[in-house]
């Protein structure tokens, strides 16, 4: 066929094929059709991981949400590094990005941002014990290293318009947790993190510190394909605006990063350490009774972290003793004859943990009824029904912990209404916030074995 002919069938088909492309259903409908939503994330305690249960995250949380508000199914995709998360986003391999960082403009350049959900402060990061610089000018060249396309460049080449020596290094295809490992172990001398992600970080690397602060209210969205209508896009934006709308975006950021930063160096440090040295040999008793009692063991194995740090022979000024920290009235209605044993001791513990839960109205869900449940394990039931009271009285909502946290330390001092008298509302929260934190970081350390290393290598 000549090529002019060629040419004029090109041009004749050209506006049946636009036609075609004009025709085709738009991507939320193909979406929903195919059954499917497909998004690039990452492996963090702010966006997924492994839990008892099943996957946990923020973000994944979130985008749970929004497949089933679509009726799709979620599948996520973990490319590795920020800059193939993007390049994921950027062929169309992905109906979105979540990965939990704020977009870098220049990596972002062309994607379509969604609603901002989240803001976050950036900081300057360094490892405890080592020279911790007070002015930007103290950072020397090569030893600030950041991930390429983590949301980061930008904001270090407009810090360096009021600091021109400023000196960086881009790492190309190295996911943030390596560089967070490196600055815990002291291999990398600083990096940059948001407070969200430090906050968690902390937890599992326990030497990173806040050195200076960056930039503040750096939003957090989600990043959508440059090419094709915006439909899923718009559908994500209603759904995360229906969720700040609501509140229940606050309670999400509150389930997954209320407890982070409970825990202080040294409390986080000795609980690693007991992690390997004390737990193995408990952790059968805990496994036994969460076989018998269907409770986790590893929020048994949180709760008597707290009570007694694993330590079968613990004793209390008040008498009370064992691993779990038994009364002597608890152990008998229990039928545990000697508190000391901790294969006693730990099924009692469980087994009273259930007779409290059993207490708590059954229109309470989860995770509100956990941490009321453990707040009547400390405190007794008594007292955390007086609390509840006092939350309802002032306007907040009974059944759930953020509010009830609020009113139980009014039962420190005397107040009116309180059938059951006075009682120590401010260690029964410390005591709730320190077990979730427990909690977390066993179902952490559990999914990445690896992250249980004292941190003290150099």
């Amino acid at each position: 066929m000549p090529a002019r002919t060629r040419r004029l069938l090109l041009l004749c088909l050209l506006p049946v094929l636009l036609l075609s492309a004009c025709r085709q259903p738009p991507q939320l409908q193909r979406i929903q059709a195919r059954g499917e939503l497909l998004v690039a994330s990452r492996h963090a305690p702010t966006t997924y991981y492994q839990g008892p249960g099943g996957p946990r995250g923020l973000e994944y949380t979130l985008l749970k949400g929004l497949a089933g508000q679509l009726g799709v199914r979620l599948r996520l995709v973990f490319p590795g590094s920020p800059e193939r998360i993007l390049d994921a986003v950027r062929r169309g391999r992905v109906h979105l990005a979540a990965s939990g960082l704020p977009p870098d403009p220049a990596w972002a350049s062309g994607l379509r941002l969604g609603l901002a959900y989240q803001a976050t402060t950036v900081w300057l990061v360094y490892r405890r014990g080592s020279r911790r610089p007070r002015r930007f000018e103290d950072i020397a060249p090569g030893e600030l290293q950041i991930a390429a396309a983590s949301g980061q460049e930008a904001l270090l080449r407009r810090l360096r318009a009021k600091h021109p020596g400023l000196r960086w290094v881009v790492r190309h295809d190295t996911r943030l947790r390596d560089l967070l490992e490196g600055v815990n172990l002291g291999r990398i001398r600083y990096t940059l993190l948001g407070d969200n992600e430090l906050a968690m970080a902390q937890q599992v690397f326990p030497y990173l510190r806040r050195a200076l602060k960056v930039a503040t209210g750096r939003p957090l969205s989600w990043l959508f394909p440059p090419l094709g209508d915006d439909s899923l896009r718009q559908a994500a934006d209603r759904y995360l605006a229906d969720l700040l709308a609501s509140g229940r975006m606050q309670e999400l950021i509150e389930r997954y990063y209320g407890h982070a930063g409970r825990l202080d160096f040294v409390t986080a440090r000795n609980f690693r350490r007991h992690i390997r040295t004390r737990l193995p040999a408990l952790r059968p008793y805990f496994e036994m009774a969460a076989r018998q009692t269907g409770i986790d063991w590893r929020l048994l194995a949180a709760i008597g972290y707290q009570e007694s740090h694993w330590n079968p022979r613990a004793v209390s000024p008040t008498g009370v003793r064992g691993v779990m920290m038994l009364t002597s009235a608890t152990a008998r209605q229990l039928g545990v004859k000697d508190r000391r044993d901790p294969k006693q001791s730990i099924l009692g513990g469980a087994r009273y943990l259930r007779i409290v839960e059993k207490k708590i109205p059954e229109r309470i869900r989860e995770p509100d009824r956990l941490w009321l449940t453990l707040a009547g394990y400390n405190i007794g039931f008594g007292h955390l029904e007086d609390a509840r009271i006092l939350t309802q009285r002032q306007g907040g909502d009974p059944d759930r912990w953020r509010d009830v946290r609020e009113r139980l330390p009014l039962l420190n001092r005397k107040a009116r209404g309180l059938k059951h008298g006075r009682a120590n509302g401010v260690q029964a929260v410390e005591y709730v916030e320190n077990i979730r934190a427990y909690y977390e970081l066993l179902t952490w350390f559990e999914a990445h074995p690896e992250d249980l290393g004292d941190g003290t290598s150099t």
